[in-house]
């Protein structure tokens, strides 16, 4: 566990997307942060944990779950303009040659009636030559229609892609003001509880999270000990041994229906 000054965490970082950009992880269960001891999350998040556990919310919930849906609403299908670039020269170099075809048969044409020589079979091989010119030169006009819905389609996915970095930006910065908003609501409970918990010292607390300067381990069993868990509590190293060495059953000192030590004999 890291204390209250401590780095954020990787969890608390965000992903990376291959694109390089921080996607905006989901929020986490109470559980999932103070669930199992130690663990890497900051001591605002496991107030923050604490608080929405006990059902507490921040004053931007309604701000964030209206982001959060903008956030979903958004869909990006992919597009490929590589291959629609390479249809519109396919189709751009048959047509060409195409139109180089149809006008060197019609001079082959010209020269043969010009010396009364048979003309049949150039003039049908002229039909035919410019047919398929008809026919590349609507398919040319139907690729380069392609590309270009492609590119504005691209361009709205690029659109796209910056609304939705601002609403992450936004929904980051609205979350770092609710856990501010929640940890600072619930920190005189924190404080109290840390009089209880094995290591705690409430004159170490400071007077909010960022001042906390006592240890790490005695914070999260305090905030554990504030919150309002499902399922099971699980700790392990110096937390399980700290909390099996308590004159108080692990239950009663943490408040939680489901308490469990893992390595807490042997120097384990």
């Amino acid at each position: 566990m890291t204390g209250g000054r401590s780095t954020p965490s990787e969890s608390e970082r965000g992903e990376v997307e291959e694109n390089g950009t921080t996607a905006v992880e989901e929020r986490p269960e109470p559980s999932a942060v103070l669930g199992r001891l130690p663990t890497e999350a900051g001591l605002r998040r496991q107030l923050a944990a604490a608080a929405r556990s006990r059902e507490r919310t921040a004053s931007v919930a309604a701000e964030i779950a209206e982001i959060e849906a903008e956030l979903a609403a958004i869909e990006i299908e992919p597009v490929d303009l590589t291959a629609a670039r390479r249809r519109v020269a396919e189709t751009t170099g048959e047509t060409e040659r195409l139109k180089e075809r149809v006008t060197a048969l019609r001079g082959d044409a010209r020269a043969r009636r010009a010396v009364d020589a048979e003309a049949d079979e150039t003039l049908g091989d002229l039909e035919e030559a410019a047919a398929e010119l008809s026919a590349a030169q609507t398919e040319a006009i139907a690729a380069e229609q392609a590309l270009e819905r492609a590119r504005a389609e691209a361009a709205r996915n690029r659109d796209e892609r910056r609304r939705r970095l601002r609403l992450r930006d936004r929904l980051r910065n609205r979350r770092r003001t609710a856990r501010r908003e929640l940890a600072e609501a619930i920190y005189p409970a924190f404080r109290r509880a840390l009089a209880v918990v094995p290591g705690g010292d409430p004159s170490a607390a400071g007077a909010e999270p960022s001042g906390y300067d006592g240890d790490p381990m005695a914070a999260s069993l305090a905030a554990v000990r504030l919150a309002a868990l499902d399922g099971v509590v699980e700790l392990r190293g110096d937390a399980a041994r700290a909390v099996a060495a308590s004159e108080r059953s692990a239950r009663s000192l943490l408040r939680a229906g489901d308490v469990r030590l893992r390595g807490a004999s042997g120097g384990r």
